[in-house]
């Protein structure tokens, strides 16, 4: 259950998947009450015991269960950031971003950790330099 005070309209999550040497995921979400997280209202994490196996280009198959579980009765989203790609081309074929969009009818934002061959039209973004270092 989601806890603490909202500060706006609608909650912001933020959600990722693992999957577990065991079978399984386990998805985690952090709920924000503002668009940069600075305003942070809770954390859930659900586990869902089975997991599709991983298949270019139907990545949404394997996470959308866990995502639904660990999104379960969150209300008022306004916006979701998810581990991977919005539109998979130029042509907009969609990705887990544009699923998960269908799915929980709010903006989506689709960040990837790697790069996928045929998202040419993906921006890569670079990690600031830490100070000191």
């Amino acid at each position: 259950m989601v806890t603490g005070t909202h500060c706006g309209e609608g909650v912001f999550v933020a959600a990722d998947v693992h999957y577990l040497a065991s079978g399984g995921a386990r998805a985690a979400a952090v709920v924000a009450a503002d668009a940069v997280f600075s305003c942070l209202t809770g954390d859930r994490v659900a586990v869902v015991p089975e997991a599709e196996p991983y298949q270019p280009g139907r990545f949404y198959l394997r996470e959308l269960p866990p995502l639904r579980a660990v999104l379960d009765g969150v209300g008022q989203m306004a916006l979701l950031v998810v581990d991977g790609y919005a539109d998979l081309d130029p042509d907009g074929r969609p990705g887990l971003g544009a699923r998960a969009r269908e799915e929980f009818g709010v903006p989506v934002i689709g960040v990837a950790k790697s790069g996928f061959r045929t998202a040419t039209h993906a921006i890569a973004a670079a990690a600031e330099p830490q100070a000191g270092g």
